[in-house]
């Protein structure tokens, strides 16, 4: 069981599409199943219209995820309790410390790291805390929750990283009713693990937080947990694949929309006359691939032709 977790900020592009078709592709070759889950735990930058067109082009490209269609906003309550359980165990804690103060005391890659001030607050203090913070009882930003791992392991990602944060701002499946939300290195094992993911292919810049993938799944003394694996990263010469920048561009009025056919969106490549069987010959010719690799576009269009 495998699943593509588009975060709903954007429309997909053609990296998107290699992704998708990795995960549907070997859930089909081994007779599994293929979810489609939404990454929906940021209201700052997520809107429906981007789940509607999301689903939308992966039916167009031929990889239609049917009735597995899932959001990571419906299990709120659920990674609610993951995180208590934690702290519970003595494996988390709420902290006070800014954003700006939070990298600071994370240290570098060639300086360990400090511990937080509020590290070793009493179990009983940190469940008041965190019930004070889901009742949104604390400004945006004040407080966070953080695993305790170890600050002075060589990966940064193990360094007590945020789990829980505070954002007041209205969700557009869940509203008003959760001020608090939980960052993606925790929230992702959890919900492939509710689902039954046994595989979580992922792109080879998550490579660094496998552990933390693994150790938050241990710490749950999740059964039969699921398996984060990486896959390179697909790059075109000359085309600007990072949802980021491709944002920037739409929202700035440099390019007509989503759809523009200067963009390597599905959309703009669908309006610039592409067609899935030309985008499915593309991801087949160039394989999979281990690292981050960069093709050359003509290879595109020759698929195309």
């Amino acid at each position: 069981c495998t699943r593509f977790p588009p975060e709903p900020n954007g429309y997909l592009h053609i990296g998107s599409a290699y992704a998708i078709h990795t995960n549907y592709s070997i859930a089909r070759k081994l007779n599994g199943t293929f979810h489609l889950r939404f990454d929906d735990t940021n209201p700052l930058k997520e809107d429906i219209k981007y789940v509607h067109s999301i689903i939308e082009d992966m039916k167009w490209l031929g990889y239609d995820p049917g009735n597995h269609i899932y959001f990571g906003s419906d299990y709120s309550e659920q990674l609610y309790n993951a995180a208590v359980q934690l702290i519970k165990r003595g494996k988390a804690y709420v902290c006070e410390l800014t954003p700006d103060e939070v990298r600071e005391y994370r240290g570098t890659l060639t300086e360990t790291g400090r511990e937080s001030p509020f590290r070793n607050r009493p179990v009983e203090e940190n469940l008041k805390l965190f019930e004070s913070m889901k009742l949104g009882e604390f400004p945006t930003g004040s407080k966070t929750v953080r695993a305790k791992i170890d600050m002075s392991s060589p990966n940064i990602n193990l360094r007590d990283p945020v789990i829980y944060r505070i954002i007041h701002a209205e969700h557009y499946r869940t509203g008003n009713d959760w001020p608090i939300y939980p960052m993606y290195d925790f929230a992702h094992p959890i919900q492939d693990a509710i689902e039954g993911i046994t595989y979580s292919l992922c792109s080879i810049e998550f490579k660094g937080h496998r552990p933390l993938y693994e150790w938050v799944l241990n710490e749950l003394e999740i059964p039969e947990p699921p398996r984060q694996r990486e896959f390179g990263r697909l790059n075109l010469t000359g085309v600007v694949t990072s949802k980021r920048f491709l944002r920037a561009l739409v929202e700035g009025g440099y390019v007509e929309g989503w759809d523009d056919p200067r963009l390597p969106t599905l959309q703009g490549l669908r309006r610039r006359g592409f067609t899935p069987k030309s985008i499915q010959s593309f991801i087949e010719v160039i394989g999979g691939i281990r690292t981050e690799s960069t093709v050359d576009i003509s290879l595109l269009d020759h698929c195309l032709r």
